[in-house]
């Protein structure tokens, strides 16, 4: 299982998780809810109490990973599989141009 956390200007938005079952949840964090209910991180996904969940990444995080030389780039320097769009999503999304960024979280195991 795989986790992140999603910044919105720096505050966090809510938790990004990969099942071991290769499902994905983003849920909101309650304060964020409670302080921002109007300001969501895309269109598809509006703040709600409830999970979003999806069999595979969600579009809008799909789109902050790069594409082209630069996805070659990444996959080489961290030897990544171009396919694990989670990996690439936790190795290269810290720091996106806009207001949503990635922080993975790691576990003790992997630490």
């Amino acid at each position: 299982m795989r986790k992140a956390i999603i910044l919105y200007n720096d505050i966090k938005a809510g938790q990004l998780t990969e099942t071991d079952d290769g499902d994905y949840i983003f849920q909101y964090d309650t304060d964020y809810i409670k302080k921002y209910p109007e300001q969501f991180i895309t269109f598809s996904i509006p703040v709600r109490k409830e999970p979003y969940t999806e069999n595979r990444l969600f579009p809008f995080f799909e789109g902050l990973i790069p594409e082209g030389w630069l996805l070659n780039i990444a996959t080489k320097n961290w030897k990544l599989n171009p396919n694990d769009r989670m990996g690439l999503l936790l190795a290269c999304c810290q720091n996106c141009i806009g207001a949503v960024s990635v922080q993975p979280i790691t576990t003790k195991d992997e630490a």
